[in-house]
């Protein structure tokens, strides 16, 4: 799905629906954040912004450690340490956590850096909710679910604006050029428009900072892989109204696969235009190329298990990458009770895959019988969002109103080939040695969405109590072409979706909640009668309760929710070589999180998630039961303690965490189970400059995922992966 709906994609094993220390921060300023301005600033603002600037030049030039300060769009309004307090992911406004009716988790730019994150899956490791094993270890694409439902195409964000994907079309996100990642669990569609019943994922980009700084990067770490990085920003010299940001990254890697890549070459640039104080303009930029395999893991048997046997050939085994966007983010304040946006942003994916899959064993002749295959998929969007947010009181309720116009265009190609291969010999294992012809294309599919929507959002205090309403009016035009010159599918389905929700805050940080939401998703395909399929459509009402410890950064939270997924494809029990739109999934579940920062120098985050995904309506084989590779339980923790001055270990960090994956159904059958898991990942970093103040600025850290590199497998819908091995990556870094 791009923008607004799911890409038709062929349903291949290989297809991702199947397969699937202590840094000083650099933060940015929301222009969502409260504002207070005397009537004289109001009358002054080009004086007061310039003389503003060379304030904040001068009090930075005295306290080094404080940190810059940039304008933009940004999802954590203020963070301490692993705590943030506030998103605007969940409203489209900027709204403490404890106010948002709905679970929401942040991963602040401090966790990113302790975990050393490579991927968005490792960015969302340690969050609620979210279950990123089903897929085992697969480099090529971020796929995960969120409450038991697949967030791949539909449910992950980029600065508020939906990334999309088509079959192998998937934006990869770089993590080093993030800010920070938040998840916002159950439906969204009352602000985002089509999307998962799930939730999504909204990641932020670095803006340019409003002082100068700078930092390289140099990393190494087993299977040879060598990563160089560099972030450096500040005010463009000779003006007090320009800022620019430029983010860089090359990596030479391999996997613990055989002749298996993990490369990348990745540049963003950015540039901010603050006029004024209430004016500000930031274009944002990146160009990223990447090569991983095409195919990952073994062979499997008849029956979806994995052999010992390596699947893909080193031969023809590739899959290049190349990512371009170019955007936006508009803000002006007209007056203390308006303010209007505008986002935009253009993105370009393409893709070339090629691999060789193990299509059946012959143990007499003790030979493979082998095909390869070709994907060449291009992905082009533009997404455009308009916002006016006024603040205003009515008697004694402070009001927040959002009004919203969108509009996305999105235009996808897929083209694969398939053909014959030769035979893999099992005894010498001949990868390598046989070339391997490229086939010709023979699937072919075209795809063009158009999706419109407007919304608006109420957000009412009168007291401790905060309501939250929101709906939207959807409407999309989709024209699907699946032969080469075939005749197009056209639908245009049309929904309302919405949110109602309401809060208590109590004085002491305590602010239980319900809510309501609803989410709507096109599909793609026709049924027996040639028919285009109705939407599936999500309800989930949810209870919870946070709370946020005043003027101390601790936030807890827990939430119990009951998801209904409608109109899910499957087998036609009538005429089974088709589909129909009846199915129905239900997600019931708990989560509790929990996240602390101790001064000085210790952070904390945990997480438990019990959820119980069934499926209400399947299959004759498969109504009532769990849906495959969701773990029943989960929990996961992570802490790290950086030594402070005074103690012989001073500047010297440790950090400790630990994922325990449980037992979940290898199939939708239910015939088989996987094993309950645990993992834990470590790191340790020292502060250079305690040592030596000449090095002030320098340092270092080892990270480990999987760090007593257990061997495990994974199965989901029948097909088995097998899980991440042991990495262990070494980090030199120098920020000024």
């Amino acid at each position: 799905m791009l923008g607004s709906v799911v890409f038709v994609s062929v349903e291949l094993p290989w297809s991702p629906a199947h397969a699937q220390t202590s840094l000083p921060p650099v933060t940015v300023e929301a222009p969502n954040a409260p504002k207070t301005r005397s009537a004289a600033a109001s009358n002054q603002r080009t004086r007061s912004a310039r003389t503003a600037t060379a304030n904040r030049r001068a009090n930075v030039a005295a306290d080094p450690n404080r940190s810059a300060q940039a304008s933009g769009r940004a999802t954590t309004e203020a963070a301490t340490g692993y705590v943030a307090t506030s998103s605007s992911a969940g409203t489209k406004t900027n709204t403490p956590l404890i106010e948002t009716p709905q679970s929401i988790s942040v991963v602040t730019r401090k966790e990113l850096e302790d975990r050393n994150v490579q991927t968005l899956k490792d960015a969302v490791n340690y969050t609620p909710g979210v279950t990123t094993s089903a897929f085992g270890y697969d480099p090529r694409f971020d796929s995960f679910y969120i409450r038991g439902f697949d967030v791949t195409y539909t449910g992950i964000y980029r600065d508020g604006l939906r990334q999309g994907g088509g079959n192998f079309a998937i934006p990869k996100i770089e993590p080093y050029g993030l800010d920070s990642v938040t998840i916002l669990r159950g439906p969204a569609s009352g602000l985002y428009g089509l999307g998962s019943p799930g939730g999504i994922v909204d990641v932020t980009t670095k803006r340019p900072p409003m002082t100068a700084f700078g930092e390289v990067q140099l990393q190494a770490g087993n299977y040879d892989r060598y990563q160089g990085s560099f972030d450096v920003g500040g005010p463009v010299p000779g003006s007090d109204q320009l800022y620019y940001r430029l983010t860089g990254l090359l990596r030479d890697a391999k996997t613990w696969f055989p002749g298996n890549d993990d490369d990348r070459a990745y540049i963003a640039p950015a540039l901010t235009w603050k006029p004024n104080l209430d004016t500000t303009f930031t274009i944002l930029g990146e160009y990223q190329t990447s090569r991983t395999a095409a195919s990952i893991g073994n062979a499997r048997t008849a029956d979806g298990k994995l052999t010992n046997i390596y699947s893909n050939d080193p031969a023809f085994s590739s899959m290049d990458q190349k990512q371009f966007r170019i955007g936006y983010a508009f803000e002006h304040n007209v007056n203390d009770t308006w303010t209007v946006r505008q986002n935009f942003r253009y993105y370009q994916v393409g893709v070339d895959a090629k691999y060789v899959q193990i299509d059946s064993i012959n143990d007499a002749a003790q030979t493979a019988s082998r095909s390869a295959w070709r994907i060449v998929d291009n992905l082009k969007t533009a997404s455009l969002d308009n916002q006016a947010e006024a603040k205003f009181m009515l008697g004694s309720v402070k009001n927040t109103v959002l009004f919203g116009v969108d509009y996305t265009h999105a235009y996808y190609d897929d083209k694969i080939g398939y053909g014959p291969a030769p035979d893999l010999n099992l005894q010498t294992l001949n990868y390598g040695a046989q070339a391997i012809a490229s086939p010709p294309f023979s699937i072919f599919t075209k795809q063009t969405t158009d999706e419109v929507g407007v919304y608006v959002q109420e957000q009412a205090k009168f007291g401790g109590f905060v309501l939250t309403l929101n709906g939207r009016q959807s409407w999309v035009s989709q024209s699907t072409t699946t032969t080469l010159n075939g005749t197009p599918q056209t639908g245009k389905p049309s929904a309302f979706t919405g949110r109602a929700g309401l809060s208590y805050v109590f004085d002491n940080g305590v602010a239980p909640y319900v809510s309501y939401a609803t989410s709507f998703s096109p599909q793609t395909g026709v049924d027996v009668s040639g028919a285009t399929f109705k939407p599936t459509t999500g309800e989930q009402t949810e209870a919870g309760i946070k709370y946020q410890m005043p003027n101390f950064p601790l936030l807890m939270t827990a939430a119990v929710f009951d998801i209904k997924q409608d109109n899910v494809l499957r087998t036609n029990s009538d005429n089974t070589a088709f589909q129909a739109a009846t199915g129905q999934i239900e997600s019931k579940g708990l989560e509790l999180e929990a996240k602390l920062a101790l001064k000085p120098g210790f952070d904390f985050t945990a997480a438990y998630t019990h959820l119980n995904v069934v499926i209400t309506r399947g299959n004759i084989d498969t109504t009532g039961n769990q849906y495959s590779g969701i773990p029943r339980d989960s929990f996961a923790t992570f802490g790290k303690y950086t030594f402070q001055s005074g103690t012989p270990l001073e500047g010297l960090g440790l950090g400790l965490g630990a994922r325990y994956i449980g037992a979940n159904f290898g199939d939708d059958q239910n015939t088989f189970e996987n094993a309950a898991t645990t993992l834990f990942d470590a790191v340790i970093d020292y502060d250079v400059g305690k040592l030596d103040r000449r090095f002030q600025g320098a340092y270092m850290r080892v990270n480990a995922t999987n760090l007593f590199d257990k061997k495990f497998n994974t199965c989901q819908s029948g097909y088995c992966y097998a899980g991440e091995r042991r990495q262990v990556i070494g980090t030199l870094s120098y920020r000024w």
